[in-house]
């Protein structure tokens, strides 16, 4: 890695000051990051604390004209007289992209230096809450001086041509029923939040689960972060499901579980599954974000991100009521598709109206329509009477920025490996699975034949 060269940090007060006088256009991208306490030089100081005064209150750059008639006093203008003598010291020609790098690393350091200052502050006085905290580090380090100002469709409209031809990849979800509704599967680039949603005890788990390894049999590498089960939970079901040995069975066949496992790691010798669990309520989503920043230097790089579940992550900000908290919560989330380049899949609650309901509507999600506002896609999951001894769960599409939504299909569910599978693909014939592991249950065939049977009979 190349080391970036240091700033003389005086000198370079004297290039921004100089920039924001004689540029209305640099001086908009900088006056919502930075702070006259910024600047050590105090005419500095004083100079662009009249700058940016003059912005707050008129929305506009001021000329010098302009600036001069705010200069109320002698040690005002005289700060500026003494500003404009310092401009001896400086090229007046600076490469633009060179200087917005530099201001951008000179206000991320101050920032971090005030924050610093600031929680040392509170450290002493007892105040310390981590929380805001890292919510305020995350704003010093996340200053952006944005040199795309967006996508001129009129004067750009042979790049547009070229982007509808173009195939975005994508993470195939398992189940070609979901792919082919919304565009093929998950964003693989990210900048995408799915949620599953439900009543208790309805199998959003089970659908989470199953993404995880779905996505695992890709060769990809999945982070699943649960919030609701431990880590030694979730991984039974990974287990049951990757070897299909029920779940209830995988202490009686430890030498068959660790060869089919061992087979698959062969198989899939990419693949990578970290399971990390944290107490509900006890970790935000900026938190969430460091602790896969850490795995990321540690050279996991995440295909995908699966959270169980939205509503057991803690707001950044508190005494927010359920409606603010849950809205930041699922806005924080989805920013972390952006940040990492990948999908992330989520569930939440469905609340007391969507009991006995078929296909349950976003109105039936709890505690925040903020949550439904913020996703991109959102599937309900369902079951009807007898769908349980069918080995039967419904899945319906709400909300659905990539294709239709308003439908839904029904997948199987083997129970016993809490595994789901569509029925049109029939490579993953549980039955088929499973019949060549020692000491497997076969109940599931039964139930599995009657669906047929079912099919035929209303086929005729």
């Amino acid at each position: 890695m190349i080391k970036s060269l240091a700033l003389d940090t005086s000198l370079f007060e004297k290039v921004v000051i100089y920039n924001a006088l004689m540029d209305p256009v640099y001086l908009e991208s900088i006056v919502h990051h930075a702070k006259p306490s910024y600047f050590e030089d105090q005419n500095i100081r004083t100079v662009f604390e009249s700058l940016n005064d003059f912005y707050q209150v008129h929305n506009k750059v001021p000329n010098i004209t302009e600036l001069k008639l705010h200069l109320t006093n002698p040690e005002k203008r005289n700060a500026l007289k003494q500003v404009a003598i310092g401009f001896s010291e400086i090229d007046k020609h600076y490469d633009k992209d060179v200087l917005l790098t530099n201001t951008e690393r000179f206000l991320k350091e101050k920032a971090v230096y005030n924050t610093v200052l600031k929680t040392s502050v509170d450290v002493q006085s007892g105040q310390i809450d981590t929380s805001k905290i890292l919510a305020d580090f995350e704003k010093a380090c996340g200053i952006n001086l944005v040199e795309n100002y967006g996508f001129d469709y009129l004067e750009q409209i042979d790049r547009h041509c070229e982007d509808l031809q173009k195939v975005f990849k994508v993470v195939p979800t398992g189940w070609k029923w979901l792919d082919d509704r919304i565009g093929g599967g998950f964003l693989a680039e990210g900048r995408a939040l799915y949620v599953f949603y439900g009543v208790t005890n309805v199998g959003k788990s089970i659908f989470l689960g199953n993404i995880a390894t779905n996505i695992l049999s890709q060769n990809k590498t999945v982070v699943l972060i649960s919030l609701e089960m431990s880590e030694q939970v979730y991984a039974k079901r990974i287990s049951a499901q990757l070897s299909r040995i029920p779940v209830n069975d995988l202490s009686m066949q430890i030498e068959p579980l660790k060869q089919e496992i061992n087979t698959y790691k062969l198989k899939h010798s990419n693949a990578k599954l970290i399971i990390k669990e944290f107490p509900p309520k006890t970790i935000n989503p900026l938190q969430i974000k460091a602790y896969i920043e850490k795995l990321t230097r540690k050279g996991v790089k995440p295909d995908a991100i699966v959270l169980d579940y939205l509503n057991l992550l803690a707001p950044v900000d508190k005494g927010m009521n359920s409606y603010e908290g849950i809205k930041q919560i699922t806005e924080l989330v989805r920013a972390l598709s952006y940040h990492f380049n990948c999908p992330v899949i989520s569930a939440t609650q469905a609340n007391r109206s969507a009991y006995d309901q078929n296909n349950p509507g976003l109105e039936t999600v709890s505690e925040s329509m903020g949550l439904a506002h913020t996703a991109d896609a959102q599937f309900s999951i369902w079951t009807e009477e007898e769908d349980f001894e069918l080995g039967l769960i419904h899945l319906g599409i709400t909300k659905n920025r990539f294709g239709p939504r308003q439908c839904h299909t029904v997948l199987e569910i083997d129970y016993p490996t809490l595994s789901l599978r569509d029925p049109d693909d029939v490579s993953k014939s549980f039955t088929s699975q499973r019949q060549n592991i020692p000491g497997q249950p076969q109940s599931i065939a039964n139930t599995l034949n009657l669906i047929e049977g079912l099919q035929e009979d209303s086929d005729n």
